[in-house]
């Protein structure tokens, strides 16, 4: 039977299994991923890189005095983003080693952190990487930087060239897990599609009822993505469409509120063959057996979610 892992900002992690739900992992825990293997990735209060196994069991597999913030698993690497914006690679001493090209990406020094102004102070996350992904035949590695658009090497890391430009503002990128071509991201400018592996894009809105992307998943030959007015908003809404059949974005229904508790966030959505999860910032935990075509709410009121995954 399937696992929903449910990563939290302060709360741990809470793996949920049918009906029975048990904590796994204390503190703040990010970054969720699939290590490849049929278990699970996470970075745990900011510095160590554990690993979920089959039977629950979480090793630690790196420690860093970095402050990670994502990863994922490809070609038989393991690269982990950090929030100065830095990737690292695994190497066979279990070290995470800087991958130097990364810091020669061109237009770089047009990067910079996401700010806002609430209640006339400057707040925001730091200047990092958001998330990664690699294509299904592990030949391009795509970062997400916030913000600095979504740079894309097709050496094993060694060297990166910008994809989108940086005033997009992208907040998710995934590759789809069959179809190495198709790769779809957020932003805070609409759903982003590229049909090349990840090496130019489209932005759609149409369908929308406000631009402010913050993830993205695939639903089947769907697409999913969450939107919101903006990132603090109160409410959100998720919207899919065909893949291969360009048109408008409709709403998700079959259970799912026209509106979610806050927007569905960043690695908040994950897919697994025809099963769905996602989770609002309000703490409300929803499930799809089929991909996406009906829902019901299986957890609420969880601590503020930062990650996904099914396993």
């Amino acid at each position: 039977m399937d696992t929903v892992l449910v990563a939290t900002w302060d709360d741990g992690l809470i793996a949920i299994t049918g009906g029975n739900s048990r904590h796994e992992l204390e503190g703040q825990v990010r970054g969720l991923a699939s290590d490849g293997n049929g278990g699970a990735l996470a970075v745990v209060d900011g510095r160590t890189l554990r690993r979920r196994f089959a039977t629950g069991e979480w090793r630690t597999i790196a420690e860093t005095e970095l402050d990670l913030s994502c990863c994922v698993a490809t070609a038989g690497e393991l690269y982990v983003g950090t929030d100065d914006a830095q990737i690292l690679r695994l190497d066979a001493s279990g070290n995470l080693v800087r991958l130097p090209g990364f810091a020669d990406v061109p237009g770089r020094d047009r990067w910079y952190a996401g700010t806002a102004l609430i209640d006339g102070k400057i707040v925001g996350p730091p200047l990092g990487i958001r998330s990664m992904t690699a294509t299904c035949n592990g030949r391009a590695l795509l970062a997400n930087v916030h913000v600095g658009g979504i740079p894309r090497s097709i050496d094993g890391g060694a060297t990166w060239h910008p994809t989108i430009d940086v005033s997009e503002d992208v907040h998710e990128v995934r590759a789809h897990d069959t179809r190495p071509n198709i790769v779809i991201a957020a932003a805070a400018t609409g759903l982003c599609i590229s049909l090349d592996g990840g090496a130019s894009w489209n932005v759609e809105q149409e369908g929308l009822h406000a631009p402010y992307c913050s993830a993205v998943a695939f639903a089947a030959n769907d697409v999913l993505v969450s939107a919101s007015e903006d990132p603090f908003s109160a409410q959100g809404a998720m919207y899919r469409r065909p893949l291969d059949r360009p048109g408008p974005l409709l709403p998700v229904e079959g259970g799912l509120p026209r509106w979610t508790e806050g927007k569905v966030d960043t690695a908040c959505i994950a897919s697994h063959a025809s099963m769905l999860a996602l989770a609002d910032t309000g703490g409300n935990l929803y499930l799809s057996q089929d991909a996406g075509r009906t829902w019901s709410r299986i957890a609420d009121r969880l601590a503020m979610p930062s990650g996904v995954l099914i396993v």
